[in-house]
């Protein structure tokens, strides 16, 4: 790992990608593996579930390109089964651990956007929270300067602290937003809006000149 003095971040707990090895069956993507094809704008989903973003943003967005990956199986074959129906060329479906995927598939500066739409935290257990993780510093890395990071959550205890971290921890501009009510990007949104509950979305975008300690690390 290169050494960098000047980090733009305070996360003190350094991640340690060289101890993940690679999930299960893992194929590097033809997006990524052809050079060529790569200069597509390249945008990563975490947590696609059954693939409702997914597909939408490849069908609105045919110039760039959306891996979305999902951990659970049962939620990913009903997302696999469904981009089987449809001519999506621009997007690729993984199923697999997203940490340990992203580790081993993606270089640095190579995201122009990546969606963390609701995911499920543990309420009892905040290190799991994306913005707590040391993990977030490798996520960072991997995206382009003025790429953006996309959370949203119902969970308004949730969203405090990933706006607060954002700012204090991560030094990255940040914009909150009330989701309109007639946003209908998952299932889970569209529950919880037809509850009438708030969603939040945070924006964050990475700034020229930010470094992170694994601006040159890639996967052997």
């Amino acid at each position: 790992m290169t050494h960098i003095k000047n980090l733009s971040h305070k996360q003190k707990r350094p991640f340690q990608p060289a101890k993940l090895s690679k999930p299960r069956n893992f194929i590097l993507p033809e997006i990524i593996a052809n050079k060529q094809k790569s200069r597509c704008p390249l945008v990563v989903e975490i947590g696609a579930g059954k693939g409702m973003h997914a597909l939408s943003f490849a069908k609105q967005n045919p110039d760039k390109h959306l891996i979305a990956i999902e951990r659970t199986r049962n939620k990913f074959d009903a997302f696999f089964k469904m981009t089987q129906t449809q001519q999506l060329p621009n997007l690729t479906a993984v199923h697999a651990d997203a940490i340990a995927w992203i580790v081993q598939a993606i270089g640095p500066n190579s995201l122009t956007r990546i969606y963390l739409l609701y995911p499920n935290p543990e309420q009892h257990n905040s290190n799991q929270q994306w913005l707590n993780m040391p993990f977030f510093e490798f996520l960072i890395s991997r995206l382009q300067i003025g790429g953006e990071i996309i959370l949203a959550t119902n969970i308004e205890e949730y969203m405090d602290n990933a706006e607060q971290q954002a700012d204090a921890l991560w030094c990255l501009p940040a914009i909150r937003q009330e989701v309109p009510v007639n946003s209908q990007r998952t299932h889970f949104e569209i529950k919880y809006l037809a509850r009438k509950e708030k969603c939040w979305q945070l924006t964050m975008t990475k700034p020229e000149g930010y470094q992170t300690r694994f601006d040159e690390w890639q996967a052997s």
